[in-house]
């Protein structure tokens, strides 16, 4: 499954990372909000609530903040709806977006909008479906000293089916293996993982496309840019698409 970074979110430097700390903080907190209604405030009876947790660590959101937004999710707080859209970029992108939103009418309106001016086309719920898989997505950091294919195979053992390249953090020195799991045996492996005191630092489920379509370059360009406004909408949490997005097309996006 080499490549998947490319097929969600558009991959960013850790500078630019840096930079949208705030939204990703705020995607979390919403996240938190959501599991906390679901399941209650204690992570511990709750898998969302403490998946979310384990999110939230994982990009360095303080822990006064996860806090706050368990209590303040914990009384009569705003109550987000999950929705989501369906629709093609120019040249015939499947585009997949999920959203949290306390304002139906609003989002739908955005969402529209984006379609509108760049050139797309918003589906009906269910159209795309089948261009997409779900699937568990955890990012693990490989143990100092552990062979990363010794480690692979107690992953596997552990439910884990298949693997993402290696991803190295040069200015860290650190390794992270990408593992993925079938949808359903996402809780079954979060588990496992915690009975081999194993913390990923990122967990969720995503929508894998099973065909890439590939587009020259300022074509792909202008679909970036496209999923790029999707994902600066404060109510979008996800974008998915079947872009192959090549290396010239991202220079173009720095």
């Amino acid at each position: 499954m080499s490549g998947h970074n490319k097929w969600s979110t558009i991959k960013r430097k850790k500078g630019a990372l840096d930079a949208k700390r705030s939204a990703m903080f705020s995607r979390i907190a919403k996240e938190i909000a959501v599991a906390v209604k679901e399941g209650g405030p204690d992570p511990d009876g709750n898998p969302r609530l403490r998946t979310a947790i384990q999110n939230a660590k994982g990009v360095s959101m303080p822990k006064d903040n996860i806090e706050r937004a368990i209590s303040k999710s914990s009384g009569d707080g705003v109550n987000y709806q999950e929705i989501t859209f369906e629709g093609y970029a120019p040249g015939g992108v499947a585009v997949f977006i999920e959203c949290l939103t306390d304002n139906n009418n609003r989002t739908v309106a955005s969402i529209r909008s984006i379609f509108n001016k760049r050139n797309g086309s918003l589906g009906t719920n269910g159209s795309l479906t089948f261009l997409f898989d779900r699937k568990g997505v955890f990012t693990i950091p490989v143990p100092d000293g552990k062979d990363v294919d010794e480690f692979q195979m107690e992953l596997i053992e552990a439910g884990a089916e298949d693997f993402d390249d290696v991803v190295e953090d040069e200015e860290e020195g650190t390794k992270s293996l990408v593992a993925y799991t079938s949808m359903e045996g996402f809780t079954s492996f979060q588990k496992a993982l915690d009975d081999l005191k194993i913390t990923a630092t990122n967990a969720s489920l995503q929508r894998i496309p099973n065909n890439m379509k590939e587009l020259p370059t300022a074509d792909g360009v202008s679909v970036l840019k496209m999923i790029e406004a999707f994902e600066e909408d404060d109510d979008v949490q996800a974008v998915y698409h079947n872009l192959e997005v090549t290396e010239e097309m991202e220079a173009q996006m720095e």
